[in-house]
């Protein structure tokens, strides 16, 4: 299987966790936007993963500790 097959049945499929599949949808409606508009998008896709890396996000499911606590 090619790279690019694996990358669409993550697209299909979903990668198991809602926040990282609302972020992936959300970069979605790119190539109907401006150039110029795709850093804002950009930055906020990071910052929502950064946060649910980071487990300080709304993401945050229950009973999962945040990173850096035990």
């Amino acid at each position: 299987m090619s790279e690019f097959q694996d990358e669409s049945a993550v697209l299909d499929q979903g990668t198991g966790d809602a926040s990282v599949d609302a972020v992936v949808r959300s970069l979605d409606g790119l190539d109907e936007l401006p150039v110029a508009d795709h850093v804002a998008v950009f930055e906020q896709a990071h910052e929502s993963l950064r946060r649910t890396l980071a487990g300080t996000g709304p993401e945050v499911r229950q009973g999962a500790p945040a990173a850096g606590r035990s």
